[in-house]
């Protein structure tokens, strides 16, 4: 047996505790990821009967957007905004909105949703998204980036997201002799007992999963950070001031601002309920990659219902549009079925990793040995190769 350098050893020992610490969050985070992918789908199939409408003539969705904004700044009298959601609808889907309030509370995140039939006007659903009325596919949205624990929970993910990511790192260079192995095919299961197998299974499967768990747990990380400054939590904490509402229609606004920029495939449309805020439509733009998020934008004078600022994704600075492409890269929305059922197999990885390591953990409490644990070094020679570096 051969003695492995203090260095080797200290990041083992790191790794492994790494992987203690957030073994429970990597299951939860990463089974609701994996749920998650298919967010949109999920949602659409379980309430398919409810969120299914019977067009009408055009007439009586000419003002839609004006009758939505009105009957939810009725019911909501203090709030930071509305998000259109599904502007991309058919016309037998109903409008889902996103409404942005603030209750004052630390350790509540201030998220609703609510549906209506654009024909009607008929409120389909309705409920924040702390709750299961709206949605349980809502619910687990706002679980997965704040385990429903509001700005705290926020930066609770952003935490783990990063020590994920060491956990990733460390792992990797305590493997390292491992990787090129794993990516020939080199290394199989040892079937012999749990022991080989929670073994073998930890490496290859981190192996694997390695460069894609790496994206999306900083992706994660980044998309969080707000959650660490001063500002977002002294904002949670003053009540919203009453609604302002806007003096232009928001359905002329809409057609305008998709008239300004004509290849606009719009995904997001923010009506504002303060008078600081603008109406904004965002986007793709016809035949971009969806890698690059929703990075087009026209910016509308909610009073004066003026176009006051045309964006594109070329018009950003280099680092604005890398940052554009975490969004689409920690959800897996870029690339169709295929990209998403790989995004849904990999979230299952972190449960899977943390299982298997605590597994090895365990097995050095239950028997420790003067070797190094294994995975560091080969311990007899008649084991398989999974177990040789």
């Amino acid at each position: 047996m051969t003695k492995k350098a203090p260095f080797t050893r200290m990041l083992f020992r790191l790794h492994s505790w790494l992987g203690l610490f957030t073994g429970i969050f990597l299951i939860l985070l990463g089974l609701s990821g994996s749920v998650l992918v298919f967010r949109t789908e999920l949602d659409q199939y379980f309430n398919a009967e409810l969120l299914h409408v019977t067009p009408v003539d055009h007439a009586a969705t000419d003002q839609v957007l004006k009758r939505c904004y009105e009957n939810i700044t009725s019911r909501y009298p203090n709030l930071d905004g509305i998000a259109w959601v599904n502007p991309d609808a058919e016309p037998a889907d109903a409008y889902n909105f996103r409404i942005y309030f603030n209750d004052t509370r630390l350790f509540t995140y201030d998220l609703g949703l609510i549906s209506f039939d654009p024909h009607t006007g008929a409120v389909l659903r309705e409920g924040p998204s702390s709750e299961f009325t709206p949605s349980f596919i809502e619910w687990l949205f706002q679980f997965h980036f704040s385990f429903q624990l509001g700005i705290p929970g926020a930066a609770l993910t952003a935490f783990f997201g990063i020590t994920m990511l060491l956990s990733l790192i460390t792992g990797a260079i305590v493997y390292r002799k491992m990787l090129w192995r794993v990516i020939c095919f080199r290394v199989k299961i040892n079937r012999k007992n749990w022991r080989t197998i929670s073994s073998d299974l930890h490496r290859i499967v981190g192996v694997w999963s390695l460069l894609l768990n790496a994206v999306i747990f900083f992706t994660g990380f980044w998309m969080n950070l707000f959650a660490f400054k001063a500002k977002t939590w002294e904002n949670e904490q003053v009540a919203t001031r009453p609604n302002t509402l806007m003096a232009a229609s928001p359905d002329r606004m809409y057609r305008e601002a998709l008239a300004a920029m004509p290849d606009l495939q719009p995904t997001y449309v923010y009506l504002p309920t303060q008078p600081a805020r603008k109406f904004e439509v965002r986007g793709y733009a016809a035949g971009e990659s969806r890698i690059w998020g929703s990075s087009n934008s026209v910016r509308v004078d909610q009073q004066t219902g003026e176009i006051v600022q045309v964006t594109r994704l070329a018009d950003k600075p280099l680092g604005e549009r890398i940052e554009a492409t975490f969004f689409p890269l920690h959800v897996g929305n870029f690339g169709g079925i295929a990209v998403k059922i790989l995004y849904a197999i990999i979230g299952l990885t972190p449960g899977l990793l943390a299982v298997t390591g605590f597994l090895l953990w365990w097995r050095g409490v239950r028997k420790p040995r003067r070797a190094a644990p294994a995975g560091i070094k080969r311990e007899k020679a008649g084991q398989g190769s999974g177990d040789r570096l």
